[in-house]
């Protein structure tokens, strides 16, 4: 059975999908303490670290043990369009190159790197694949949009995918059909809702409300989109994937309720199914803020499943 460890962990979302897919986690290591509190609620038999990558000794934190499979899921935030104008942080771009010294240490048998496709305009990115080469890794690197997995997201991401002295065959997309937003949605109707119309409302929100309204018809309901670089005028239908899921409150609901409009925030449950997540991942630490951030850095679990599937042969993965 493939043994993995997972560096830069998060809350467990890419883990999630690799145990789905029949691998066994061992060690897990975030910077973040709420992160790494839920990682080891979600796996309880991994040994999670909260700390720095870039100051543990992988040899001597393994003891011994062979791991099959290295996760890695560097900081994206500084090649992240998400950032608009502001200026990366190379140090934070750095933490990629962490790859490169752990697999030199530990020779795991695949590895899979996930980030934004951006990733690969850094000046520094060929010095990731070239030493991943030298290190007689044969690399893949596909892009892969979660809404032809089964999951109700339009989520970019670059899957570097590596096997020693072999080159990974491609991902082939699994669904023809897109699942859409309308599918998150928490059916059971508890949130508190706000009138869309509020005295205190932005002109701007009311702008794009109305611009939905007029695009969609008074009786439908709709998403605003905040934050990020939206092509899609800071509205979207709920007939279609929901665009990128954040570490940002991203999106309000706006529904028609008795000739009233109000809205709402999407809450961190509907987010986590909207990453591909079970219910029964929990999320028993943090604010409502630190969950929304833990979904936004993660990875959609149904496709960090059918990475691995498509990665490692059926015979060194259990049953799921």
């Amino acid at each position: 059975m493939a043994v993995f460890i997972d560096m830069f962990c998060g809350g467990g979302l890419g883990a999630r999908g690799a145990v789905m897919a029949g691998c066994t986690p061992f060690f897990a290591v975030d910077s973040w303490s709420t992160a790494t509190a839920t990682y080891q609620d979600n796996f309880p038999g991994a040994k999670v670290l909260n700390k720095s990558i870039e100051k543990l000794n992988p040899k001597r934190l393994l003891g011994g043990q062979r791991v099959d499979l290295l996760l890695t899921s560097p900081e994206c935030t500084s090649h992240s369009p998400a950032k608009g104008a502001k200026t990366g942080s190379e140090t934070s771009r750095k933490t990629a190159l962490t790859a490169l010294v752990w697999a030199e240490k530990i020779k795991p048998r695949w590895i899979i790197l996930e980030n934004v496709p951006q990733i690969r305009n850094w000046g520094r990115y060929p010095e990731l694949t070239d030493g991943l080469k030298e290190l007689g890794y044969g690399i893949r690197e596909q892009i892969v949009d979660a809404s032809e997995f089964g999951v109700p997201q339009a989520r970019r991401r670059l899957f570097i995918m590596c096997e020693l002295d072999n080159e990974p065959a491609p991902l082939k997309r699994r669904d023809s059909i897109k699942r859409s937003a309308r599918t998150v949605l928490d059916p059971r109707g508890i949130w508190d809702t706000t009138p869309l119309y509020a005295e205190n409302r932005a002109e701007g929100t009311l702008e794009r409300a109305e611009t939905a309204i007029n695009s969609l018809g008074s009786s439908a309901s709709f998403l605003l989109v905040y934050y990020g670089s939206d092509g899609g005028g800071g509205w979207q239908p709920l007939d279609e994937p929901l665009r990128t899921v954040t570490t940002l409150d991203r999106f309000a609901l706006v529904e028609k309720l008795k000739g009233e409009y109000r809205m709402r925030m999407l809450q961190p449950n509907e987010l986590a199914k909207a990453m591909g997540l079970p219910n029964s991942h929990k999320f028993n630490h943090g604010t409502r803020r630190d969950k929304v951030k833990l979904c936004g850095n993660g990875i959609c679990a149904p496709v960090m499943r059918r990475v691995v599937s498509s990665l490692i042969p059926a015979k060194y993965r259990k049953k799921s």
